[in-house]
């Protein structure tokens, strides 16, 4: 199965966890393909039978800037993703309260919107409680494996 991640970053760490996501998704037998510079008609060449999106959030629970052009296209084009299995994994600090992943909540709008249906919960990553979050994705990473298996 083929898995297009899609990451929007601010300071890096987004990227780090979806390029680590790729290597799980890899080893766990999937045709994995991240690129943090992505524009829609890269991914439809691709031709994902799955998505992820890893994303940090910036500001007030937004996209950060890295990922906005990407998501805009995407929402203005709506490509033929119905039904598409998905995840997110969302970065952010749970200090911020409402805001807290709120990029996450802004994907997870857009797959509904797309009619990509989610197949495990969003993972949210708290910067204020994580120094390893690569790591801290595998465990979520290996369970959205066996959820697209299934």
């Amino acid at each position: 199965m083929k898995v297009a991640i899609l990451s929007g970053t601010v300071y890096g760490t987004a990227e780090d966890v979806a390029r680590h996501a790729v290597t799980v998704l890899k080893a766990a037998g999937f045709d994995a393909w991240h690129d943090p510079r992505a524009q829609l008609s890269q991914v439809l060449d691709f031709a994902p039978q799955a998505l992820l999106v890893v994303t940090a959030t910036t500001g007030m629970g937004e996209l950060p800037d890295s990922f906005v052009p990407l998501y805009s296209t995407i929402r203005e084009q709506v490509p033929a993703w119905q039904g598409l299995p998905g995840g997110v994994i969302a970065l952010g600090d749970a200090s911020y309260g409402d805001t807290f992943c709120g990029a996450g909540e802004l994907v997870r709008e857009l797959y509904a919107e797309l009619g990509v249906r989610e197949v495990q919960e969003m993972l949210r990553l708290d910067a204020s409680e994580t120094v390893t979050p690569e790591t801290d994705a595998e465990p979520w990473l290996d369970s959205f494996a066996t959820a697209l298996r299934g």
